[in-house]
């Protein structure tokens, strides 16, 4: 409930906005794409993420079966095919999508070559947290685009990153960025 009583506000949107991801899950013809915001970094040393997927998806399947999922960092240019990942269900989507998916590194699932970054994963835990299950992977491999993250940090001026703002609506990171003292 807002400060005006209104129950209509899912308390969860005011954390947003939040980074959108492409999960890439399963290989071969079961190969699927999935759009996430709610994808986190859990330690540095080992190297472990956590992507929060519900198991009515055909992605949580995937990850279930092969062990292994990708994160893929989209640019603005993809919206299309972001809302595509995250408002249907099952691979038939990808031929709607403009995405080419390419071998992966480390694992089976492919990354997605348009994306301007790509974290290879093997699933290490899960856990059932209310209606969703936690992936948590170790980060095996990441490639990215260099011009996106000159010497490792993202370039926010240069590379076009998006948030998801709620429902429909994305933003840039394109303001002026202020260096904390």
């Amino acid at each position: 409930m807002d400060k005006d009583g209104d129950e209509k506000m899912s308390w969860y949107r005011l954390l947003y906005p939040m980074r959108t991801y492409l999960i890439v899950s399963g290989a071969g013809e079961e190969t699927d794409v999935m759009a996430a915001d709610w994808v986190t970094v859990l330690s540095m040393k080992p190297s472990l993420v956590g992507v929060a997927v519900s198991p009515k998806r055909y992605t949580h399947k995937l990850i279930k079966k092969y062990g292994e999922f990708v994160i893929a960092v989209p640019e603005m240019s993809m919206l299309r095919d972001v809302w595509i990942a995250g408002t249907e269900s099952g691979p038939s989507k990808l031929e709607r999508m403009n995405i080419s998916l390419e071998k992966s590194e480390k694992i089976k699932v492919p990354q997605i070559k348009e994306c301007l970054a790509n974290l290879e994963c093997k699933v290490v835990d899960s856990a059932q947290y209310g209606d969703h299950t936690f992936f948590v992977g170790e980060v095996v491999n990441a490639v990215y685009d260099k011009n996106a993250y000159p010497r490792g940090i993202p370039d926010v001026k240069n590379a076009d990153f998006m948030a998801h703002s709620g429902w429909t609506k994305f933003v840039r990171f394109r303001e002026e960025e202020i260096e904390a003292e």
